[in-house]
């Protein structure tokens, strides 16, 4: 008798178990996009808003000191600009993703959002290798086209776009999770429902 029963609470635990899997399995992609989305916005915002304006002394002729005003802004490189261009539409495309993910429940259009999916991880990729890019040649210069490096002038210019690129790399990393559930996804079925991602 007593092993009965415990057949039976080890059934129910099992099925609990697999229940709260299930539960936790359906909401990983919205968990997915959410921090995606924090991710990349996080990104674009700080990258967007990284300007350093620098005033220092060029000449000084006979006792006055002539100065001259330096700005370091993002628009001033195409890179930087393509990097926020870049986050805020993978951060445009996660919203809209989000909102209208009960709409999309239906197989036809989860191929489509796969599809969406890759393509976004894409530019997204592309933009923050881009702009990476740009910074190792801004913190370490290049000895052999004299380009001198700037992020010993401009040091809160240069420390705001490295969190901006690391925020964009940790969006490309949860955007290839998202890419990956979506590929096991379309392989297996999870207790019987496909995800909808």
């Amino acid at each position: 008798m007593a092993i009965g029963n415990a057949t039976k609470s080890e059934l129910v635990l099992g099925s609990k178990f697999a229940q709260i899997k299930a539960k936790i399995v359906r909401q990983l992609p919205v968990i997915l996009r959410w921090t995606t989305l924090a991710a990349t916005a996080t990104a674009a915002i700080i990258m967007g808003l990284n300007k350093q304006t620098k005033t220092t002394v060029v000449a000084i002729v006979g006792t006055k000191p002539i100065s001259q005003t330096f700005n370091a802004k993002f628009q001033q490189t195409p890179a930087f600009v393509y990097f926020v261009i870049a986050n805020a539409i993978a951060s445009l495309y996660n919203i809209i993703a989000v909102l209208l993910r009960p709409y999309l429940k239906v197989k036809g259009n989860n191929l489509w959002v796969d599809i969406l999916d890759l393509v976004v991880m894409a530019i997204l990729a592309t933009g923050a290798a881009a702009a990476t890019s740009v910074a190792e040649l801004g913190k370490n210069g290049n000895l052999h086209a004299r380009w001198n490096p700037i992020c010993d002038k401009f040091n809160s210019f240069c420390l705001q776009g490295g969190m901006a690129l690391i925020a964009s790399f940790v969006g490309v990393l949860l955007h290839l999770l998202l890419n990956i559930l979506s590929l096991v996804s379309l392989h297996a079925n999870v207790d019987g429902q496909d995800l909808v991602v």
